[in-house]
C-alpha cells in the first residue's frame, strides 16, 4: 500500500493510502511509471477549471505512461507486461459522434481521467482497456508520459492537413509548440516558422526542425498556408491568424482565459480563413502519435526538466506556474 494524490477542493490536497482496484470485465490495471503536470492540473488545484469539467475530490493525472499488470475478463492476457499510454476521455461508444470517431464530442457528456475520474497521480490506475495504446517493446516510458499532450497536437496536425512544400508556422514555444514543430516537420514543409515570446527556445525549435524563429515583436510575414496556435492566449490567436495568407488554414489548441477578446470575424470572412479548434485527442490522433513516436520521429525527452515523487505535488504545481524559463515538463514518479 502506498500513497495517491487527492485534491479535495480548490487549494486542498493530501496524500492518501492507495490500494489497486482490481480490473473488472473489459478493464486493465496499469502500474504507473510517470504522470505529467500541465496547466489544466493547476486549474483543478486552484479551482478555476470550468464548471462541469472537474469533480472533487479527484486524483489528478491525465498525462501518464505505465505497464499493464493485470487485465479483467474479456481483455487479451497478452496485454499484461506491455508498456502503454491511455486516452483520457471516457466516451459512451454509442452516440453518433462516438461512431464517427469524434469521441471528444461524445454527446453523453464530459468524463475524463484525472478530472472527473481517478487519474494517474497514484501507484496504479484501473481503466477500460479499450482506451490503451500499446507502446513498442523497450520504449522510453518517461518520454511516453508526454504522449497525451502530443496526441492533442497530433489532432491539430491532422486537422491542419499540411502538405509537402507548404509554408507552415507554429505560434507558441511551450511543450505543445515543440510537439507541433515535430508533427509539422514530418509533413515536409517548404518552410517551418516558430513564433514565440522567448528567444531561448530558438535552439530547441531548430533542433526539432524549424527553419526560422522569431519573437512576436519582430516583423512577421502574412503569407503562410498553415498555422497552428499552441500558446493559449487571445493575443497568440490573433498573431496566428495574421500570419496566414488569404484562404489559409488556422488550428487553435490553446484555451485563453474566459472573456478574452477573440479573432475579428470580419477578418476571418474577408480573408476566407479556414479555422479549426482542438480540445483533447480522439482515437485516430492517439494512434497517429504512437506510430510517430515508435518511428522515432517524435522526441519528448528533451522537454522533461523535473521529476519528483508524488509527495512533491505542491512543488510541482508551483514549478509549472512559476514562469521560470528553465522549467519545462514536470513529471511525478510514483
Amino acid at each position: 500500500m502506498s500513497g495517491a494524490v487527492v485534491i479535495d477542493a480548490p487549494g486542498e490536497h493530501r496524500l492518501v493510502p492507495h490500494e489497486p482496484r482490481e480490473p473488472g470485465p473489459g478493464e486493465a490495471l496499469v502500474r504507473v511509471h510517470a504522470a505529467g503536470i500541465c496547466g489544466s492540473d493547476r486549474e483543478v488545484y486552484q479551482g478555476n477549471r470550468p464548471e462541469g469539467y472537474v469533480r472533487y475530490p479527484v486524483t489528478p493525472g491525465h498525462e501518464w505512461s505505465g505497464t499493464v499488470e493485470r487485465v479483467g475478463a474479456g481483455v487479451p492476457a497478452s496485454l499484461a507486461g506491455r508498456g502503454v499510454v491511455g486516452e483520457g476521455f471516457r466516451n459512451c461508444q454509442v452516440c453518433d459522434r462516438c461512431h464517427a470517431g469524434e469521441t471528444t464530442l461524445c454527446t453523453a457528456g464530459y468524463e475524463e481521467t484525472g478530472f472527473t475520474r481517478p487519474g494517474a497521480m497514484a501507484p496504479t490506475l484501473t481503466l477500460p482497456a479499450r482506451l490503451l495504446h500499446v507502446l513498442p517493446d523497450g520504449a522510453d516510458l518517461t518520454a511516453a508520459a508526454l504522449l497525451e499532450p502530443a496526441a492533442c497536437i497530433a489532432a491539430a496536425a491532422l486537422k491542419a492537413n499540411a502538405r509537402p512544400g507548404e509554408r507552415v508556422a507554429v505560434v507558441g514555444t511551450g511543450t505543445l509548440g515543440m510537439f507541433a514543430v515535430q508533427f509539422l516537420r514530418a509533413a515536409s514543409p517548404g518552410e517551418l516558422l516558430v513564433v514565440g515570446t522567448r528567444g531561448d527556445r530558438e535552439a530547441l525549435s531548430r533542433q526539432y526542425g524549424a527553419t526560422d524563429f522569431r519573437t512576436k515583436d519582430q516583423p512577421l510575414p502574412d503569407d503562410f498556408d498553415v498555422v497552428v496556435e499552441t500558446a493559449g492566449s487571445a493575443d497568440a490567436a490573433r498573431t496566428a491568424a495574421a500570419l496566414l495568407r488569404r484562404g489559409g488554414r488556422l488550428v487553435l489548441t490553446g484555451i485563453p482565459a474566459p472573456g478574452a477578446d477573440g479573432l475579428d470575424p470580419t477578418d476571418l470572412v474577408v480573408r476566407q480563413l479556414e479555422v479549426h479548434t482542438v480540445f483533447g485527442a480522439p482515437p485516430d490522433a492517439w494512434a497517429h502519435t504512437v506510430r510517430v513516436f515508435a518511428a522515432g520521429l517524435l522526441d519528448p525527452r528533451p522537454l522533461v526538466t523535473h521529476e519528483l515523487p508524488l509527495d512533491g505535488f505542491a512543488e510541482a504545481i508551483e514549478l509549472v506556474g512559476s514562469g521560470d524559463p528553465k522549467v519545462g515538463k514536470v513529471l511525478l514518479r510514483p
